[in-house]
């Protein structure tokens, strides 16, 4: 559901990327008021938005619809790292999106922050997820917190694109057409997550109950216990995602590109000025695999390029990640 740049007028997207400005900068000063964000709560968040980052790269079908879809990961990073580490984490995975290998525009970033992390990070888990387990956890209330948290974000997503496009003066995508395709589809899309996410968080709550035990009571995990094996495991899942399955990702397009096929006949909207000019050249020079692939070159050189993309694009999620969780760590140490 990455928004491109041209589904956006420059005042629409100016607009939403001062407000998910405000909701990151608050976030970062929840964790840097946590006293329990410590080394280990990094290395966590650093495997975990690598983990997302590949597993975004999987597009699964959607039977009978020509449509297809893939994790957003906003409800299993916040049962696992909760809310604002889970926003960040999310933040730069689609920053590094756009950046590295135009997937979503940078004047559409603010958008898809929004879209993406706040309405599953802030809405989708603290308004369904934590509620729904505060009276007990087992693998059933996990499956079903899951499920309907990861519908509800992802309802709200869509429906947020609908609405900034509506916002945006884009006649081609008319409010009413757009959203009753926009909504349907990706309820199908977020029952399949929810169903992944569950079986992910049924994982870690075996592996470490006392992370979604803390998710149950709103608190942070206080100084984690060592978590080698489950770093280790989604580590190792990382590697399979972005280096093996990734190559069976289904090349129907995804839920945002369907519907704007069937409304507007194109997936791919057009808009010319100076602002999207600017942004056009920024990604130019920064994307070094666009779409996630070397280019042309027949299949084998495609399946090399997506392999190749999963490996270096959850690489540099976990560095990057990594370095802004230290940081936010080393300043919280110098001013306390």
């Amino acid at each position: 559901m990455h928004m491109a740049d041209a589904l956006l007028s420059p005042a629409i997207g100016g607009a939403m990327t001062a407000v998910t400005l405000s909701i990151i900068g608050y976030s970062l000063r929840k964790i840097s008021n946590d006293n329990d964000f410590d080394e280990k709560n990094i290395s966590l968040m650093g495997v975990m938005g690598a983990f997302v980052f590949a597993a975004q790269m999987i597009n699964f079908t959607i039977p009978g619809t020509g449509s297809s879809g893939h994790i957003g990961g906003g409800i299993l990073l916040a049962a696992i790292l909760g809310p604002y580490p889970a926003l960040l984490t999310m933040t730069i995975i689609l920053l590094i999106q756009a950046l590295f290998f135009a997937d979503g525009g940078l004047l559409a970033l603010g958008c898809n922050i929004f879209n993406m992390g706040v309405c599953a990070c802030m809405f989708g888990y603290c308004c369904v997820f934590r509620p729904f387990i505060k009276g007990g956890l087992n693998a059933k209330k996990i499956t079903a917190a899951s499920i309907l948290s990861t519908v509800l974000g992802l309802q709200l997503g869509a429906l947020c694109v609908v609405l900034e496009t509506f916002a945006s003066g884009v006649t081609e995508l008319p409010f009413s057409t757009f959203l009753l395709l926009m909504q349907p589809i990706h309820l199908a899309i977020g029952f399949v997550e929810g169903v992944v996410t569950s079986m992910a968080l049924c994982y870690v709550y075996k592996a470490r109950p006392e992370i979604l035990e803390h998710a149950k009571a709103g608190e942070r995990v206080e100084r984690l216990a060592p978590m080698k094996k489950l770093v280790v495991t989604f580590a190792l899942l990382t590697l399979l995602a972005g280096c093996c399955l990734s190559l069976f990702a289904s090349s129907y397009p995804d839920g945002l590109e369907w519907s704007m096929e069937r409304v507007a006949g194109t997936a791919e909207l057009v808009r010319s000025g100076a602002v999207y000019d600017v942004m056009d050249k920024i990604i130019g020079a920064t994307a070094f695999m666009p779409d996630y692939a070397f280019g042309s070159g027949g299949v084998e050189s495609a399946n090399v390029g997506t392999a190749t993309a999963g490996l270096v694009g959850s690489a540099i999620v976990l560095v990057i990640t990594g370095a802004v969780g230290y940081a936010i760590a080393f300043h919280r140490r110098k001013n306390s």
